[in-house]
């Protein structure tokens, strides 16, 4: 019996050799089943019957009923005259019983010849056996695709981490946790789709490429369209589109899209990433704060069936009712230091130095730059569970409407849970003199060097030239949201193929 004819699962390569024997190996019997006129790649369809959960939920239904499925050998034992072989497919595993009395010579053969990652179609009846497995008594073994490379060895799965993100076809494979991720991600999409949707909301697309780069405050990619002979860049947010639509009479409107940022990578950021944006008509960031709520709460519960869930150690409770506070009040209550006593820049530089926090290099140094900087350094990972923060100053805030009784501040707040944003929302700015101010102030902050300021829109202030009505707006991160209801604690395990740094560079 060669290596890779064993009856057991698919152990690790101690080293490159053995891997190359084994390749060698598969290659050969690809090689002898195509001179034998029986070559797996020309197979073109196969007529599936049953799936493993169907046999499994309705045995009591197909017992002893005959049935067709598919799927790729994990594991095979022999016992003599008789092989059990265990499949996997789209909704789980059965196995498989084959007895050469029943199946013959020439299929208990092919049978025993498979390797584990093969991908095959069985025949037979549906029965238990003397141990009480539901399984298939076959009596037919058609091979539909031969596996060239080994699995990893079945207990341990694929571990290493960078492999996972790298191979992610083969992480899916051994990993039923990681398959479980990524349908849990789905499972909020189309959460997200029927809550907005329920709500009268309209789904449209935005452009991905754009002659300016807009919406939020991070470094665009940038791309050159050959035939306009013109840079582009790619959408660091959809902001600014959506609110056009809501100018244009489309008073509730959102787009779940990609996002692409051309920043640093860490757990908690990939360059390119999905977000929904929303934008509603006649209401402000306390409309925002409530249905942003409503849709995680509810997402917890439709998904996992409760509010509690366990999220890097720590027990959240999204059950509806969370916390609010203002930023300045955050602050003061982890630190001590109180932004709003505080009457001017030198006096914030001194309090922000006291906690060894100062302006982000290229930025001025401000009373609302350094209530914010302290926020991120000294608070945001302490916010474990949900957590609403309002009241963002000015300087952050571009986009967002001013607070009356303090004009410093704006009437924007982002979620957080377990110390990530999760959010971030506005009562829109919609004066379109005091917009053109603030992109001003933006473009003048580029200029000195700080690549992450915001660009003059001049057709956005056109628009709301004709008049925006008040307007709240709330951007999710998607991402963010999976992580937290799959017990993640990094991006790249909630997209399936994440940003990776070719391998030798």
């Amino acid at each position: 019996m060669t290596q890779d004819e064993n009856t057991t699962p698919a152990q690790p390569c101690e080293d490159e050799q053995s891997l190359s024997e084994i390749l060698q190996i598969r290659r050969d019997k690809l090689s002898k089943l195509a001179d034998e006129g029986r070559d797996p790649f020309a197979v073109t369809k196969y007529r599936r019957t049953a799936y493993s959960a169907d046999i499994s939920e309705g045995f009591d239904t197909l017992e002893n009923s005959v049935v067709s499925v598919a799927g790729r050998v994990m594991a095979k034992r022999g016992m003599g005259k008789a092989i059990f072989v265990d499949i996997a497919d789209a909704k789980g595993t059965i196995q498989l019983y084959y007895r050469l009395n029943d199946a013959g010579e020439q299929t208990f053969e092919d049978v025993r010849k498979l390797d584990i990652g093969d991908i095959i179609g069985a025949t037979g009846y549906v029965f238990k056996t003397r141990t009480g497995e539901i399984s298939v008594h076959c009596d037919t073994a058609a091979l539909l695709a031969k596996s060239l490379r080994p699995l990893p060895e079945k207990y341990h799965g694929l571990t290493d981490k960078e492999l996972k993100y790298r191979q992610r076809y083969v992480d899916l494979i051994m990993n039923a946790q990681t398959r479980r991720t990524f349908e849990i991600r789905t499972a909020f999409i189309k959460h997200v789709r029927a809550f907005l949707d329920a709500r009268g909301y309209m789904e449209v697309d935005t452009p991905v490429l754009n002659t300016i780069s807009g919406g939020a405050t991070a470094r665009p990619f940038i791309t050159r369209h050959n035939t306009l002979g013109i840079d582009m860049y790619m959408r660091i947010a959809t902001e600014l589109h959506l609110k056009r639509l809501i100018v244009g009479g489309i008073e509730r409107v959102y787009e779940i899209g990609r996002i692409f940022r051309n920043e640093g990578m860490d757990t908690k950021h990939n360059p390119e990433f999905t977000t929904v944006e929303l934008y509603e008509a006649y209401t402000d960031y306390n409309g925002m704060m409530q249905l942003f709520e409503e849709l995680l709460s509810s997402a917890a519960m439709n998904i996992l069936g409760e509010y509690s869930l366990t999220w890097q150690g720590s027990e959240i409770n999204l059950a509806p009712g969370w916390k609010r506070m203002t930023m300045a009040d955050a602050v003061l209550e982890h630190t001590g230091v109180d932004f709003m006593s505080l009457g001017s820049a030198e006096e914030a530089v001194r309090a922000a130095g006291s906690l060894c926090v100062k302006a982000r290099e290229g930025a001025e140094a401000t009373w609302g730059g350094l209530l914010y900087e302290c926020f991120d350094a000294c608070v945001e990972s302490k916010l474990i569970q949900p957590v609403f923060i309002t009241d963002y100053p000015v300087e952050v805030s571009p986009l967002a409407k001013k607070i009356t009784s303090d004009p410093r501040l704006t009437e924007r707040f982002e979620l957080f849970i377990c110390g990530n944003e999760m959010g971030n929302a506005f009562s829109e700015l919609n004066d379109p003199i005091d917009q053109m101010e603030r992109f001003k102030r933006q473009a003048e902050l580029r200029n000195s060097g700080d690549d992450e300021a915001g660009m003059m829109d001049e057709d956005y202030v056109n628009a709301l030239e004709y008049g925006l009505p008040p307007t709240g707006g709330l951007g999710i991160g998607l991402d963010r949201c999976v992580m937290m209801l799959t017990d993640n604690s990094s991006i790249r395990d909630v997209i399936l193929f994440p940003t990776m740094k070719p391998l030798g560079v």
